[in-house]
């Protein structure tokens, strides 16, 4: 698989990056060896850049891929603001990944320049990290236009991971069109630029072809590094990776990676407690009288707010 240079980072990624929530406890939960086998299809078929969070717990798949090749791209990010927490999470990382160094650290969706400064203790504490040794790059992830407008103004921000799809599902804050304005902008200012949910969380499956065409197009104009894919199958990984290879998909391939759309599903034990409410930021949940609403057509099958459950009733199923 061909691999971009990240900005001017001097890491070198596979145009398709692994996104390994699906693997975890907020979505699949799939075993160790299953998940681990998984992941290896995708490494002996070229992929050499692997994404996860601190959220997701799923170091462990990584670490076992790792042994077989400890040289491998790694991307993390954090939700922790402040100085104290952000170092904790990053020595959760290396410490659970068995490294001295990770190659990506970000700061969990941000906003604007008003939340780049608002968390300036942890973004300093990422650039000691990187003087130390402990990173290579830093940046954020953001589902927001103005993030990434705003990034151009701090030249520490190396990489950026947003949200983008021929449809703009999940954007914040415009559209497709404008938020690809603003990566064409940061890209010409060296950012170092890799992208997320092609199919809006799987909200856009059914028009898989289309939306994958638009990716291509993205890597083809160079207005992408990388394009981050959650895959929690080794037919999701083969159908992908022959995809963005130009290499022609069997029908059986197509038709078995053509499952039936994910959702979001509540459980009965749920407590009602908000706290999933609260932590979307898509406005898919509501809190009723009858229990928590969700507007599937809003939500992105993210699995975040399963996270913030205390009775573990959110799946993503």
């Amino acid at each position: 698989m061909k691999q971009n240079q990240l900005g001017i980072t001097g890491i070198k990624v596979s145009e398709l990056c692994f996104g390994t929530l699906t693997l975890g406890p907020l979505q699949k939960n799939l075993p160790l060896d299953e998940g681990l086998k998984v992941l290896t299809t995708a490494y002996e078929n070229g992929i050499n850049f692997y994404d996860t969070a601190d959220m997701y717990n799923t170091y462990s798949y990584l670490r076992e891929l790792l042994k077989i090749d400890h040289k491998l791209i790694i991307c993390s990010r954090s939700y922790d603001y402040s100085k104290e927490g952000l170092r904790k999470s990053l020595e959760r990382a290396l410490r659970e990944l068995d490294r001295d160094y990770i190659d990506l650290f970000l700061l969990h969706e941000q906003e604007s320049r008003y939340t780049f400064e608002g968390h300036q203790d942890a973004f300093e504490e990422l650039y000691k990290a990187k003087k130390e040794g402990k990173i290579r790059a830093t940046g954020f992830s953001t589902h927001r236009i103005e993030a990434v407008r705003d990034a151009l103004d701090f030249n520490e921000l190396e990489v950026i991971f947003p949200l983008i799809n021929k449809f703009g599902l999940g954007i914040e804050d415009g559209s497709a069109y404008e938020m690809l304005k603003a990566i064409t902008k940061a890209k010409e200012k060296n950012k170092g630029i890799f992208t997320m949910k092609p199919l809006g969380g799987g909200n856009l499956i059914n028009q898989r072809s289309a939306c994958l065409e638009y990716q291509k197009d993205l890597l083809k104009n160079n207005l992408t590094d990388s394009i981050a894919i959650g895959m929690g199958t080794e037919s999701e990984v083969l159908y992908n990776i022959n995809y963005f290879n130009g290499k022609s998909i069997n029908k059986k391939l197509d038709k078995k990676t053509l499952t039936t759309p994910r959702y979001l599903h509540i459980d009965d034990w749920c407590e009602q407690c908000g706290n999933c409410v609260k932590r979307c930021h898509q406005n898919a949940l509501e809190q009723t009288d009858k229990g928590i609403k969700i507007d599937h057509n809003k939500c992105l099958r993210c699995g975040y707010c399963a996270s913030v459950c205390p009775v573990f009733a959110i799946k993503v199923v």
